[in-house]
């Protein structure tokens, strides 16, 4: 249902595209949409957020229909600079370039809050995980030069709990 739901929304945002003859664009999908549209987890949630790649003003028209949605600064947010190259691509949008993030980039971005609900999903999620691949997403984050202190910091206090707890 929520899955039904999420995909309506972006075949919306493709419709609206359209109609306003605007450019194509990418969209990378990141946290529990992405765990919802890969089918990483069975927890059902509404948060769902895409990462910000400083879209034009002219394509506000599309993105207000994603207003319950957080659109999130790459800057503020723990991702790989390589996570693109692990997105997956959803064939069902031939117009807009729908991603969502690899179930590895997904576990990475969550261990900075690692709340009762990450833990629920990542508890899911890493036994269909590679942990080499994990380790590397680990270096790239912490390689980062452009992340927030304050992300860093925590970021790397949770980290220790992580890899301990899930044996990275």
């Amino acid at each position: 249902m929520i899955k039904d739901s999420l995909l309506e929304v972006i075949h919306e945002m493709e419709e609206v595209t359209k109609l306003f003859e605007l450019e194509p664009f990418d969209i990378y999908i990141i946290g529990g949409g992405a765990c919802i549209l890969g089918e990483y987890t069975t927890r059902a949630t509404m948060d769902i957020d895409f990462v910000d790649l400083g879209y034009p003003a002219k394509y506000g028209k599309v993105f207000a229909l994603l207003r319950d949605y957080d659109m999130l600064e790459y800057q503020s947010t723990i991702l790989s600079p390589k996570y693109k190259e692990r997105a997956i691509k959803l064939e069902q949008f031939k117009y807009i370039n729908v991603y969502i993030l690899s179930k590895e980039d997904v576990v990475i971005s969550k261990i900075i809050r690692l709340a009762s609900k990450d833990i629920e999903d990542l508890n899911q999620i890493m036994p269909k995980c590679n942990k080499d691949i994990l380790n590397n997403i680990i270096e790239e984050v912490l390689s980062r030069n452009d992340l927030f202190e304050s992300k860093r910091t925590e970021f790397e206090k949770k980290l220790k709990i992580f890899m301990e707890k899930y044996n990275v």
